[in-house]
């Protein structure tokens, strides 16, 4: 009777080789299916804030959220993550699927970053009960108080029944709970730069690497799709915002102008 034939060391070592050649690959392609499902997930999420956005100016004849300001002159504060959030039922629609952990566990305290949450340490509510990845336009604000300056008060979008909705952000992947950017800002320098670092420019929190080379934005029509990351500068964040800026192809900018970890991507 023949004996059973077995395996050869070489047969087995080609067979683990050519499993090792599809797992290298299949795991990148798997990969990208896993960040495209979680950036669908993640315009959901934005979709769902902007239908709550749009149910609570509909309770309030147009108007959006007083805003950050709590001063003893301006009444209680009104942070969009409150005033809206009696209009969805799960927290966690403000994490995009790509950043839900805490910025604290990375050493950035109640900051984001790119693939981390901002959070509440006290001062939104207690420790932990408030935190996101999304943050709003700042200057989508029905700000009434009396010691804002007469030039900051134009520049707010402060009802939503107002022209070219579908081009004025309302939320986007951030790394802070809002964000008031100007034409003349500058890139943040180098990826994930804590915008900290640069107080003058507050198109650092919303510049964030998170859907390779883009972030997901709504806009004040509830309208949801990817931004370039160049591309943030050719909308129209307030009144007065310029569409053809220092850092738009209308103003004159060239590739080479950009840090290098942007000079790859797309210009606008």
């Amino acid at each position: 009777m023949k004996g059973k034939k077995a395996f050869t060391l070489v047969e087995l070592l080609v067979v683990i080789a050519i499993i090792a050649l599809l797992m290298s690959i299949l795991m990148p392609a798997l990969a990208r299916v896993r960040n495209q499902a979680k950036t669908v997930l993640c315009q959901s999420n934005l979709r769902q804030l902007g239908t709550a956005f749009d149910m609570y100016t509909s309770d309030n004849r147009g108007y959006f959220q007083q805003g950050y300001m709590g001063l003893p002159d301006c009444g209680s504060p009104n942070w969009w993550i409150h005033a809206i959030k009696p209009y969805y039922a799960d927290s966690d629609v403000c994490l995009c699927p790509m950043a839900t952990k805490l910025g604290v566990e990375i050493g950035r305290g109640e900051i984001g970053a790119t693939f981390y949450a901002w959070s509440a340490q006290g001062w939104l509510g207690p420790t932990g009960s408030v935190y996101g990845s999304y943050g709003i336009n700042g200057w989508v604000e029905n700000n009434q108080c009396p010691t804002e300056t007469e030039n900051t008060r134009r520049k707010r979008w402060r009802h939503s029944a107002v022209r070219g909705t579908n081009n004025i952000p309302l939320a986007m992947d951030a790394q802070w709970i809002d964000a008031w950017p100007s034409h003349y800002d500058d890139p943040p320098e180098f990826e994930d730069q804590d915008w900290r670092n640069n107080q003058n420019s507050h198109i650092d929190r919303v510049m964030v690497n998170r859907h390779n080379g883009y972030i997901n934005g709504v806009f004040v029509d509830s309208s949801v799709r990817k931004l370039g990351l160049k591309e943030l500068y050719i909308l129209k964040w307030h009144r007065d915002f310029k569409l053809d800026g220092n850092w738009t192809l209308a103003g004159g900018v060239t590739t080479t102008q950009w840090p290098d970890w942007l000079q790859k991507y797309k210009d606008y």
